[in-house]
């Protein structure tokens, strides 16, 4: 099995990830609240690029919704909740359609269409979505949603972290980029500590919100791997 890392969703190329298992990361804070959510008993979670297109989408059934997401780390004017995955508890979520819309995070898995498979990691699941890697045996590619365009620190040591997980479940091929990233985790696996270093903890830091900091880098306090097919995401067998 191969491993390789996509270290932004601008850095997407549909021959990269043709026909292959692709892990989106976007551990501050997309995926943190996508698996969240799911575990918390969601119905599913549909991933959209812009505001327009979620407005557009509750628009003639908005009780049947959770509009959900963020700009620039701040909840959308209009919107249920923000991109914290702290409000997507049980009493809120249960049974619930989220329609999604983040600055990276969701660009990054629809840009991954055209994946045999698209599965959604963070640090709270990293060795569920290792032992799912592991059960698809196809190669791999993380996509790291990135910050802003930009590789991110916390996605990139999420990404070490898996990796770690995975080479302890089977045989992998790394390539320069995963085993950096493995190095890296190997030599910072206090992750709270490591990633003070990115710009992106900067910002949630400056807006107060500690406890998303303190959950999203707690490693592997969830057993789900949510799925993303067809346009939205669920719990697959």
């Amino acid at each position: 099995m191969k491993i390789d890392i996509i270290i932004s969703a601008d850095d997407i190329k549909p021959q990269k990830v043709q026909d292959k298992t692709v892990l989106v990361i976007d551990m501050l804070r997309a995926t943190s609240v996508i698996t969240t959510a799911a575990a918390n008993g969601c119905k599913e979670v549909i991933p959209l690029l812009t505001i327009e297109e979620a407005m557009e989408l509750v628009r003639e059934n908005r009780e049947q919704y959770i509009l959900g997401g963020e700009r620039k780390a701040l909840k959308i004017e209009g919107f249920d909740c923000s991109n914290s995955p702290l409000e997507y508890s049980s009493e809120v979520v249960r049974d619930k359609t989220i329609v999604l819309t983040t600055t990276n995070g969701t660009r990054a898995i629809k840009g991954s269409e055209g994946a045999s498979d698209i599965l959604i990691g963070a640090m709270i699941n990293a060795e569920a979505a290792a032992r799912r890697i592991n059960q698809l045996n196809k190669d791999v590619v993380i996509v790291n949603a990135g910050t802003y365009n930009e590789f991110s620190i916390d996605d990139f040591i999420c990404s070490g972290y898996i990796i770690d997980c995975l080479i302890n479940m089977t045989h992998v091929e790394l390539m320069d980029i995963s085993k950096t990233a493995h190095y890296i985790y190997k030599n910072n696996e206090d992750i709270f500590s490591f990633i003070k270093l990115a710009s992106h903890y900067k910002r949630i830091k400056e807006l107060g919100l500690d406890e998303d900091l303190k959950y999203c880098c707690q490693k592997s306090i969830i057993d789900i791997v949510p799925e993303y097919k067809n346009g939205k995401i669920e719990l697959y067998n």
